[in-house]
Parts: structure tokens; C-alpha cells; sequence
């Protein structure tokens, strides 16, 4: 709207100016009836064929054509109208497609001008010589403005590209930053829970140990030690999945056989664990699968009494930029649609949002539970 009013007041701004000095200038009434068809056809031009392209005036010749024809008119009636190269050739750099077309379209009003001096001035040598001065210096003028605003706006749009990937790469590196703080949190209180808590509950199974060899085998040792090796279990499920993935030669893979493996150990429960070799997953994304596969180990371990757990990571079928994660169990199973305690599963569903990723859960009682989630093959930054 501002482009609109600013073009309409300065169109129509000019074009009483050149009124006022055709009144003054005009020698007669042919002189006076040229000019004015000069200046209605600018103004008419202007609402009929230039305002409308204001929010888009790339290619506009039919609006420039009119304008040179208009000039042409009000300098052949008078020279003092000349003064209207004023707004034409703003209107020639503005409402044009590219610089070229621009260059060739102050080259017509140049032309038009010209014409309309050879008319209201005559063809002799001061009057040539005079006309070519003047063609000379306004469109060498009008050529440099138009080269020099449209370099300053051509440099305003890389600055403006520059800025946006600048502030694109600050975001980028404090999503980075927050990641790194976070995980170098999880690895220091990991350490925290391995030097204190699960040592002391260690030392408290081997001083249960003692007691029943040295006091007698009884049912209230036997059940701190069992409390005790419990509690240590679940300290330690916590320890792996606040810690990292590994060393850098660690892949999933590896990862996630290991942690079967060692569950297997501690519970006794067959685990098998399948990972597509063709999965190409970034470091982010290969965390983010390993930390729901020990959540959802840890819920099995509290809650599924199975004994059998399978775990799958493929890529979704015809989706490759996707991986799929699959952990089925066949304990007592639960029904989902209930309140459920804790943080397990809504600690699972809250990690995948983060980076765009959906978890579905399908058991009922006594049926085995099978867990899915499904996230970006690449990592996203929350």
C-alpha cells in the first residue's frame, strides 16, 4: 500500500507540475493540446497500466511504451517539459524484468525525448547540438543511478542471504551446544550413580553375604541381599542409559548386542537382537535408538516377566529414510489405554518427539507386548 500511495502522489505530483509549465510554455493552442494529451496519457497510464503492477512490476513494457509516447508528446509541445525524464526514467528501471531490459528501456524514452526536441526545437546546428548535449547527460545519468541502485539492492539481497545462513548457523550451534551440555550432564551423573550409590548397594550385597555365612542362612538376609542385587540391577540399567554411545569405534550394532547380552546375563531372559546391516544412521540418531531400546529393556525387566525378548532395527519397507524400531516381548502384557506409573514409556514417547519421531505400543493381558517406534534415519536437531 505505502508503494502504491508514494507512485500514485509522485505520478500525479509531476504531472500538475508539467500542467502548471504547459500553461506557462505553450506558444498555442496546438502546443497546448499535445502537452495535455502528453500529460492525460501519463496519468491514465499510470492508473491503468502501472498501478496494478505495483507488487509486481517486472515486465511491464506495454506501461513503459506509453510513458515514452507520453514524453514524446509533451517535449515535442514544449521543451521546458523535458523535466518529465523525471519520473520516466524511475519508470523504465522499476517496472522492467531484468538490468538489460531496463538499459534498452531507457534507451526508448531516450528516443522519444529526442524526438520530441527535434520537433519543439527544430533540426538546426545549435538546436541538434543542444538536443544531443542534453540526451547525453540525462541518460548517461539515468543509466549510472539505475547501475548503482541496482548494485546496492543486488548487494542487499547477499547480505540478507549471508544473515539468514548466519543466524541459520548461530541456531545450529547453540542446538549444538545444549546437546553437548546435556550429554556431558548425563555422562557426569552417570559416574555420580557409579561411584556412590551402585558401589555402596554392592558392598551392601557382599555385607549380606558375610551375614549369612557367618550368622546363619535366614529369610531376612536372603531378602536384603535379594533387595539389594535388585536395586543394584536397576541402578546400573540407569548408569548405561545416562552414559554415552561409545567410543567412537563402537557402532549400533555392537551396542545393542552387548546390551542384550549382558540383560541376558543379569535376568536370565533369551534375547535376540537383529540390526539391518544396510542402515546408514548419523551418531544422534544411533543414541536415540540405543536409549529406547534400554528403556524399553529396563520396563521389561520391571514390569513384563518374559522370557523372550526380540529386538529388530530395519528401515520401514520403501522408506529409506526412516529406521524402525522393534522390541517384543512375551510377558503378562498390559492394557495401554490405562494410566501407567512412571516414566518409562512417556520418557520414550517424549525423546522421539524430539526428533520427530513416533512410538505405538500394542499389548493386553497375558499377550506379550511389542513396542514400535519409528524416527529419521538423520539426525535432527530439537
Amino acid at each position: 500500500m505505502t508503494a502504491r500511495r508514494v507512485w500514485s502522489a509522485a505520478v500525479l505530483g509531476m504531472a500538475v507540475l508539467l500542467g502548471v509549465m504547459l500553461v506557462i510554455t505553450a506558444n498555442d493552442a496546438v502546443d497546448a493540446v499535445l502537452g495535455g494529451a502528453g500529460i492525460a496519457l501519463l496519468v491514465a497510464g499510470w492508473f491503468s497500466l502501472g498501478l496494478p503492477r505495483v507488487d509486481d512490476p517486472r515486465g511491464a513494457p506495454v506501461f513503459v511504451a506509453a510513458v515514452a509516447v507520453a514524453v514524446t508528446l509533451m517535449v515535442a509541445a514544449s521543451p521546458t517539459l523535458a523535466i518529465s525524464q523525471g519520473i520516466a526514467y524511475p519508470i523504465a528501471w522499476v517496472f522492467c524484468s531484468s538490468i538489460r531490459r531496463a538499459v534498452v528501456q531507457n534507451i526508448v524514452i531516450s528516443a522519444g525525448v529526442t524526438l520530441g526536441f527535434l520537433v519543439s526545437l527544430g533540426t538546426t546546428p545549435d538546436a541538434l547540438l543542444q538536443t544531443a548535449f542534453t540526451m547525453v547527460i540525462s541518460l548517461g545519468f539515468s543509466l549510472a543511478m539505475g547501475f548503482w541502485i541496482a548494485h546496492m539492492t543486488e548487494l542487499g539481497d547477499r547480505n540478507g542471504r549471508l544473515l539468514a545462513e548466519l543466524q541459520g548457523a548461530q541456531s545450529q550451534i547453540e542446538a549444538l551446544h545444549r546437546e553437548a551440555g546435556a550429554t556431558a550432564e548425563r555422562e557426569h551423573f552417570a559416574r555420580e550413580l557409579h561411584d556412590t550409590i551402585a558401589q555402596d548397594l554392592t558392598g551392601l550385597v557382599m555385607l549380606a553375604q558375610r551375614a549369612r555365612r557367618e550368622l546363619g542362612d535366614s529369610e531376612t538376609l536372603r531378602i536384603i541381599e535379594e533387595n539389594a542385587r535388585a536395586t543394584l540391577a536397576e541402578t546400573r540399567a540407569l548408569v548405561a542409559s545416562s552414559a554415552a554411545l561409545g567410543d567412537d569405534t563402537t557402532d549400533l550394532a555392537s551396542a545393542l548386542h552387548r546390551l542384550a547380552e549382558r540383560f541376558s546375563r543379569e535376568t536370565g531372559v533369551e534375547v535376540t537382537c537383529t540390526v539391518a546391516a544396510e542402515l546408514a544412521l548419523d551418531r544422534e540418531t544411533e543414541v536415540v535408538v540405543l536409549r529406547c531400546v534400554q528403556e524399553a529393556l529396563g520396563n521389561a525387566r520391571k514390569h513384563a516377566r518374559a522370557s523372550r525378548i526380540a529386538i529388530t532395527v530395519t528401515a520401514p519397507e520403501g522408506d529409506t529414510h526412516r529406521v524402525r524400531v522393534e522390541i517384543t516381548d512375551d510377558g503378562i502384557g498390559f492394557d495401554p489405554t490405562t494410566a501407567r506409573d512412571g516414566f518409562g514409556l512417556s520418557g520414550m514417547t517424549d525423546r522421539l518427539a524430539l526428533v520427530h519421531g513416533t512410538m505405538s505400543v500394542q499389548s493386553s493381558p497375558g499377550a506379550g507386548t511389542t513396542l514400535v517406534a519409528e524416527l529419521p534415519a538423520a539426525g535432527v536437531t530439537a
